[in-house]
């Protein structure tokens, strides 16, 4: 039942290999039946993406997965059955696509430090006409020979200490939950598990989620572990979050897990879609 709902994944108007319809082909074809698309900071594929998932049979959910600086880390909080219409939610992730651009070429400049030239114009042409993300930067380098794939890139060279990290101030939490919220939608923290924040502070993410209003977290996601399904399902019912899932699916070569391949969720979950008219597809 699980594999049958997919609430995180990616197209080309992010970092995602697959534009929106096909996407959802993509999703059809391995049997997903409600899904939500989550592209960094845009809601620019939803449209279509909601048109190909009717000629599909699928149920689709607006998305949304806003980058966000907690304590000097960058987190990443979705937004599902959001009002793509929604102006002030509009305006903001103009802003932070805007700051986007800034971020890439301070990329690119620690990377020229260490004899890596055109990196910008080389993840520009990875991402074309979409916002720029570390993927498309992992994607150029692995081209380039710089590493043998896009894991080992970010590891060598895209996170702290690194030469092409860039230390950068995205949206608080506050404002992402607050916008998300205020635009009818669910408040949602994405895979948690890769934060590495030790014990104190992702409790105290979670007490500061939930007092802005956040709804869940993603319990079963395609980087968590096993037993990290275990141990964020138990988070979820310590702080009374509802517990959501995804792939994270960005394509062939670039995700931790295929699309119709999710486990269920641990028993005692409270799914984010329980009370969702989409998820009535989940029974058909």
């Amino acid at each position: 039942m699980a594999a049958l709902i997919d609430l995180h994944c990616h197209s080309t108007i992010s970092d995602g290999l697959l534009p929106p319809e096909e996407l959802v082909a993509h999703a059809a074809a391995r049997g997903v039946k409600v899904l939500g698309l989550t592209d960094h900071d845009d809601l620019g594929g939803l449209a279509i993406a909601r048109e190909a998932a009717k000629r599909h049979g699928i149920a689709f959910v607006n998305g949304v997965e806003i980058s966000v600086t907690w304590k000097r880390r960058t987190l990443h909080i979705v937004g599902l059955k959001v009002d793509a219409d929604n102006q002030a939610l509009k305006n903001a992730l103009a802003g932070v696509r805007d700051a986007r651009d800034g971020r890439a070429r301070e990329i690119a400049a620690g990377l020229a430090k260490v004899g890596i030239a055109d990196a910008y114009e080389g993840a520009k042409s990875f991402a074309k006409q979409s916002i720029m993300t570390r993927s498309h930067f992992a994607q150029f380098l692995v081209q380039a020979g710089h590493a043998k794939n896009v894991k080992t890139v970010f590891k060598k060279y895209l996170v702290k200490g690194k030469p092409g990290f860039v230390e950068h101030q995205w949206m608080s939490l506050e404002e992402a939950v607050t916008l998300i919220k205020q635009s009818g939608g669910f408040a949602v923290i994405a895979h948690p598990g890769r934060y590495d924040l030790g014990f104190v502070n992702m409790h105290l993410l979670m007490h500061e989620f939930r007092g802005y209003g956040g709804d869940a977290i993603e319990v079963v996601t395609g980087s968590h572990t096993p037993p990290q399904y275990d141990q964020f399902a138990k988070i979820a019912h310590r702080f009374s979050l509802k517990a959501s899932q995804g792939s994270d699916y960005h394509g062939p070569g670039l995700s931790y897990m295929e699309m119709g391949y999710l486990p269920d969720l641990p028993h005692g979950c409270v799914p984010v879609w329980q009370d969702w008219e989409e998820a009535r597809l989940l029974n058909a």
